[in-house]
Formats: C-alpha cells, structure tokens, sequence
C-alpha cells in the first residue's frame, strides 16, 4: 500500500510533466469558450462519474461566482437533470444520455466541454459527434493520448497520465485556472 507521500510525489510528477503539455491547448480553451460566452453562447459540460462532478462543479462556479462577485456565465451540466437522464437512457440507450442534450439545448457557436480520463467514453464521444453536427465547438478533457475522444475535438488537454485519479486531478486544475480566467474576462 503506498503512503500519501509517495502518491503525492507521483501528483507532483504529473504535475511538472503536464503543466508544459497543457499550456498551449489551455490558451487554445480558454479563447474558445470566452469567445462562445461573450458572443452569447453557452457552456455544455458531460463526464461520467467522477468526470461528472467535475463537470458539476465547474458549472456551479460559472454560474454562481468562482473568486469574485460577477454576472453569471452561461453554463449548463448536462450530468445533473436526473428526469431527462433516465428517460434518455430506458427509452433510447445510455449512450445516448448527453448527445440528446446536445441535440435539444445545443445550438452553433456554443462549446460542449467533454470529460473523459481514457477518452472512450460512448457517451461522451456521441455528445461529441452530436456537437460537431451541430457546428457546436469541443474542448475534450482526457489522459494521455486522448482516445477516441481526440479525433472529435477542435482543442485536446490530455493529460500525459495513464492514472485516473492523477488525470483528474490535472482536469480539475484546468478547470480551476478556466474558471478563473472566464470570470477575469466577464
């Protein structure tokens, strides 16, 4: 059983080997979604598990406030609306959960930000088909490679990992500083 310290240290690794990796994608994200919300258009944020809280709460800190009291930032979890979510999933398929979202609240111009840490997610991946048929812009968050996941994407932040829990830590990093930098702008 490994000790924090060593996790930590391997947290750290991670760290100093995706913060260069990530840099220009970053920049590449954060113009995309400034440019969609100050044009009008929204956020939609999928994952699963995991991926799904983070989606939920970077969502909370656009709407809500991340380190300042500001206008809301339009920004919809599509992991949230338990109704549509289950009806979605016994009437049609659950690969189908958030690509139906897509399809009904997704109009061109906005971003589908898509969480997946191997990036082969079918649900995630037929949100991403969704949104491109929709002219719908993809900032995909994965680990190393990117996955299916990396071909449907207009800007890829894979992180060079292959741990889960190190990729996601890096995922809520990057939301961390994309929140910051979309309440800096509004």
């Amino acid at each position: 059983m490994r000790t924090l310290e060593e996790i930590g240290a391997e947290h750290r690794q991670c760290l100093d080997v995706a913060l260069p990796a990530l840099a220009e994608p970053f920049r590449a994200a954060v113009a995309r979604c400034a440019e969609a919300l100050a044009a009008g258009a929204k956020l939609l944020i999928c994952g699963n598990g995991g991926s799904a809280a983070d989606a939920q709460h970077f969502v909370g800190e656009l709407v809500c406030r991340f380190e300042r009291d500001r206008p809301g930032l339009a920004a919809l979890a599509l992991t949230t609306d338990s109704t549509t979510l289950t009806a979605v999933a016994n009437d049609d398929s659950y690969e189908q959960i958030f690509a139906r979202q897509v399809s009904a609240l997704g109009r061109a111009g906005d971003v589908l930000l898509a969480l997946s840490t191997s990036g082969c997610s079918p649900n995630v991946l037929a949100a991403a088909r969704e949104a491109r048929a929709r002219e719908i812009g993809v900032v995909a968050l994965t680990g190393r490679g990117g996955g299916d996941l990396a071909a449907l994407a207009d800007v890829l932040l894979a992180v060079p990992h292959d741990r889960t829990a190190r990729i996601q830590e890096m995922h809520g990093l990057c939301l961390h500083a994309l929140a910051e930098r979309l309440e800096a702008d509004a």
